[in-house]
């Protein structure tokens, strides 16, 4: 493999206007196919096989009226006054009719007829139907329906609009670009030249570019959630940066060490090129491996990630070589292009000696530490999140706030039953049974008559829990609803609505998570096994991973859950985690993970294997690493901080978990927890049985053949010359 990309990062190198062109012609290809084939994204996140999105499908077949998107115009009384003096009232039914006129809209409901109404008089609900599902709802109906009710306004009416008609895809504008600035700051640091720093960054740029609008021009063809593009861009983004800066710092390392650019660039791609290829490829695996758990909105994700990922290292492996075929030594700083110095030992070799030398309590204030950390997460609840965990000053949050202060927060996480009979008669007395079997049922506020499909073979009954729709008595009320009302009657009854489709979603989830996390943990103990030829260090770091993920969600779930310290992050309502977050997480972090450890571990079994003790071959390898591990790292913290920023709850929550994860898993377990580790285990660290030995491939990650074919000629000869 190393012999092959380094034929690949020469070729490059020579041929590097070509190579150059051809991703610019393919950028240019992949950007007009965005713009003639996106299709539009989701705001939904449905689970084809459970209850509730059975009882939606069949919605669509059996009572199309009520299948469409829905709205919610919340209206609020002046203080000391009510919705039945005049004008207030003929405010309310003429914003009523202004509904009724709406585009896309199929009907609006009067709520003086309707009884919905608070019990001071002072709130109403104007329920609003539109025609078409929330992702057909376009631009224009979607602000149409927004600035109705300004006539209510005058008359003294506070009016808020929300329901999932609002629903759109989270906005993606300057707040990120703060840590791609960060990014760059870090590798102009580390780099000490503008041009190896603008260089490293304008190649990652392509990649995610490249990478973006592939995924846009294939956005008609597969169904993407709006969280999906955010994901690819925070993922292909960071990993197209850190992966361009591995190969670079080896570049420049080579050059210091005397090598023509055309051999250093070879070099590079063969060298640190293979651990790229590796940990590019165990992210792909990990997070295709999400299809694996069946939900396809959830697969969609992973597989969209894992192409963003994957162009990053394509580009990595050939643009990068061709772009330093331009640069050649002015990727080095003016001092060291005249004097080709190795610099001296730098703070890496000092934290490794300290490591070392008291790592018994390293270990253990590490380990200790991490599992104190990870205690919240025994805690941790998932769901999806509604309207009222939103961001506070949006019109849904203002909604949904309005909506619980005159009717109670049970009314934001309204149900539907759907009673469906083979007759009228079956319908109407199966949809009575329903009403009062659930009469009196634990976290119950109320049931709604029955409305009625034209053939009157289906039946919709709203019901209203007393919580939340992310609390854990409603998630109990959905269960206990479904006991009770199980094929009452002989009819088909079911149990739906936004609040139960999260629900069904977040079990799914919560289930497939442990055999998700056992698959990945087996991984990496296999994949490691065969670039290090050692049982206990994969051991190791699959343990090390599990203690990374365990004080992520630990310190996730105590800020954004628990509302800990919720101001720093600017979170406005603490609930639970998004559901898909954690399985993402595991994915993600998993790959990110390997590849440090790649890193800093090859280093130190290369100098073991050339002769090296434990000791000596463990500082060196962290060493070494410590300077790349840090810029790496400190850039995919940015990144992703740069995506905590967003008000969007999702999208906050994703990327301060993986800020804080690549921060605990760099800096605290690959090198801190990792070289004390192999220090204390000395050369048991590197033993595997003969048979073992054997029976595995060789898989040389660091080219270390490569190495020891070049090194054996007197001059930098092209392999297969």
């Amino acid at each position: 493999m190393a012999t092959l990309l380094y034929r690949l990062g020469r070729a490059s190198f020579r041929r590097r206007r070509a190579v150059v062109a051809l991703w610019l012609v393919l950028l240019a290809a992949l950007g007009g196919a965005a713009v003639a084939f996106m299709g539009p994204t989701s705001s939904d996140f449905t689970m084809p096989g459970t209850e509730s999105q059975r009882a939606i499908d069949a919605l669509k077949t059996e009572f199309p009226e009520a299948s469409g998107a829905t709205g919610t115009i919340v209206v609020r009384a002046p203080e000391a006054r009510t919705l039945s003096d005049e004008p207030l009232k003929s405010a309310v039914l003429g914003l009523v009719q202004e509904a009724n006129q709406l585009p896309g809209v199929v009907g609006a409901l009067d709520p003086f007829t309707t009884k919905a109404l608070s019990q001071d008089n002072r709130y109403a609900l104007i329920q609003v139907q539109f025609t078409g599902a929330a992702d057909d709802i376009t631009e224009e109906q979607r602000s149409a329906y927004e600035k109705s009710g300004a006539a209510a306004e005058q008359a003294g009416l506070t009016v808020a609009h929300g329901g999932e008609v609002l629903n759109a895809p989270p906005e993606v504008g300057g707040t990120e670009g703060i840590g791609v600035v960060i990014a760059l700051v870090v590798l102009v640091v580390t780099f000490g030249s503008l041009v190896a720093a603008g260089m490293t960054m304008l190649n990652a740029l392509i990649g995610v570019g490249a990478g973006m609008a592939g995924l846009y021009a294939l956005s008609s063809v597969f169904h993407l959630t709006s969280v999906t593009p955010v994901l690819a861009l925070m993922l292909g983004l960071a990993v197209g940066i850190d992966y361009s800066l591995f190969i670079t710092s080896r570049y420049r390392q080579h050059l210091l060490e005397g090598l023509e650019p055309e051999a250093a660039a070879a070099r590079a791609v063969g060298t640190a090129g293979s651990a790229v290829l590796f940990a590019g490829l165990t992210v792909v695996i990990a997070l295709a491996g999400l299809s694996v758990v069946g939900i396809p909105f959830l697969s969609v994700m992973g597989l969209a990630a894992a192409g963003t990922v994957a162009v990053a290292v394509l580009v990595a492996l050939t643009l990068l070589p061709a772009l330093l075929g331009f640069a050649g030594d002015k990727v080095l700083p003016r001092k060291l292009r005249t004097e080709r110095v190795v610099p001296a030992e730098g703070f890496g070799f000092r934290w490794a000696r300290i490591v070392t030398r008291f790592r018994v309590p390293v270990i253990v204030v590490g380990i200790l530490g991490l599992g104190a950390l990870a205690l919240p997460a025994a805690d941790m609840r998932l769901a999806l999140p509604g309207a009222s965990a939103g961001p506070e000053g949006t019109p849904a949050r203002e909604a949904a706030d309005l909506v619980s202060a005159g009717f109670g927060p049970g009314f934001n996480g309204r149900l539907a039953l759907v009673v469906s009979g083979d007759t009228p008669e079956l319908t109407a007395a199966a949809s009575q049974q329903a009403i009062q079997v659930l009469q009196g049922t634990e976290n119950l506020l109320a049931v709604t008559p029955p409305n009625f499909s034209q053939d009157k073979k289906t039946a919709l009954l709203a019901i209203i829990p007393k919580d939340g729709p992310t609390t854990a008595s409603t998630e109990a009320l959905v269960h206990d609803v479904r006991d009770k009302t199980h094929g009452l009657g002989g009819a088909d009854v079911s149990v739906t609505g936004q609040t139960a489709v999260g629900i069904d979603v977040s079990e799914k989830l919560s289930d497939a998570m442990p055999i998700y996390l056992l698959l990945v943990v087996g991984l990496s103990v296999l994949l490691l096994m065969l670039v290090f030829r050692s049982i206990l260090v994969p051991l190791k770091a699959a343990l090390g991973f599990l203690l990374t993920v365990g004080a992520t969600f630990g310190v996730t779930v105590l800020i954004f859950q628990e509302g800990h310290l919720a101001g720093l992050v600017g979170l406005d309502t603490p609930g639970p985690l998004v559901s898909f977050l954690p399985i993402l997480l595991i994915g993600i972090l998993f790959g990110l993970a390997m590849d440090y450890e790649v890193f800093l571990v090859s280093r130190m079994r290369e100098d073991f294997v050339h002769g090296a003790g434990v000791q000596e071959s463990t500082i060196s390898g962290t060493g070494h690493g410590a300077r790349v591990v840090t810029a790496a790292a400190l850039i995919m913290i940015s990144v992703f901080a740069g995506f905590a920023l967003i008000e969007d709850p999702i999208i906050k929550s994703m990327g301060f978990a993986l800020a804080l994860g690549i921060a605990i898993d760099a800096f605290i377990v690959r090198m801190t927890i990792v070289p004390a580790v192999v220090s204390l285990l000395g050369r048991a660290s590197w033993w595997l049985p003969r048979w073992l030995d054997k029976a595995l491939p060789n898989v040389d990650i660091e080219g270390e053949k490569l190495r020891e074919e070049l090194d054996e000629r007197p001059a930098e000869v092209p392999v297969g010359a």
